[in-house]
């Protein structure tokens, strides 16, 4: 096939490469514009451009992707297909139904459950034993068009959003080239959703201030959900201190307040249970363990973390 490729996280990178590795011919690729991050503000690429630029990929990044002048160049190169991982907007109908075989999304969930931009966050966030991947083919709707194929897999206790991503990314890599060779030979064909729908809507920076009043289980699950980003924090004795390794221990306190310190571990106090605080990152810091951060640190049993800001 000849296929446009539409992603721009680090999650779409190994599908890219499945493609560009395949009988399939990559025409051009498709990715947010270039951002400016970071506290020294320098403009980056996406991922996906990086690796289009490194195979010489043809590379559009429109501001819009409703912009008439990119849709007109769209129609002009006629893909037989569209792939789309993580792009970042939505696509109009004009896209849509612009290749004969149809857009093609790899979706993080097994659908449709989680539909939305967030699906493994949330998946960790809610306490789900296991995720998936979809691929499916996109209609005007949020993650509601038909499904091609699914590919099941476990979350484990020590999964981090991150970690997910990566293992997620590689199988959908994989179940797109058995979903692109199932079109061709006519074995695969949409199925549409059935069940109940949930959702996994974006995550914003502020979405990782940690509710202390939540039990000590709930708070483990949102702090993996969290990492890598926004990242679960809150403010102990006024400063902002992210946390990135927690386990829930038997205990009660008030949430919130250091009811222990030890060696290499702070305890803290939540609406149930203990939270065993080893792994945490300062404001404007590295991260470190919880040994590292009380060396430089008079903490002592009785201090907070704020309960709201």
């Amino acid at each position: 096939m000849n296929i446009v490729f539409f992603g721009t996280p680090e999650f779409a990178v190994p599908p890219l490469r499945a493609l560009m590795s395949s009988k399939h011919r990559v025409l051009a690729v498709v990715t947010q514009p270039d951002r400016q991050r970071g506290r020294g503000r320098h403009v980056t690429s996406s991922p996906v451009k990086i690796e289009a630029e490194k195979a010489g990929l043809k590379v559009f990044q429109p501001v819009k992707v409703r912009d008439v002048n990119f849709l007109e160049g769209l129609e002009k190169i006629s893909p037989d297909a569209i792939v789309v991982a993580a792009y970042g907007q939505i696509l109009p109908s004009a896209i849509i139904r612009l290749p004969k075989y149809g857009c093609i999304n790899i979706h993080a969930s097994l659908l449709p459950e989680y539909r939305g931009a967030a699906p493994i966050n949330w998946a960790i966030i809610n306490g789900g034993k296991k995720t998936g991947i979809t691929t499916m083919l996109m209609d005007e709707g949020m993650d509601t068009g038909a499904i091609l194929l699914q590919e099941e897999t476990e979350i484990t206790p020590d999964d981090t959003a991150g970690t997910l991503s990566g293992r997620l990314s590689e199988a959908g890599a994989a179940l797109l080239m058995k979903t692109l060779e199932g079109i061709e030979n006519g074995s695969v064909r949409p199925v549409p959703q059935t069940g109940e729908a949930t959702y996994a809507p974006l995550l914003r920076k502020t979405d990782g201030f940690i509710v202390w009043t939540r039990k000590a289980g709930e708070l483990c699950n949102f702090i993996r959900g969290m990492d890598p980003w926004p990242g679960a924090y809150g403010f102990l004795e006024g400063e902002r201190v992210k946390i990135l390794k927690a386990s829930a221990v038997e205990g009660s306190g008030e949430a919130g307040l250091i009811c222990k310190v030890s060696k290499d571990e702070i305890f803290v106090g939540t609406g149930q249970g203990l939270l065993s605080v080893t792994e945490l990152q300062p404001a404007g810091k590295s991260v470190m363990s919880a040994a590292a951060f009380l060396q430089g640190r008079k903490l002592k049993e009785g201090m907070r973390f704020t309960i709201r800001t």
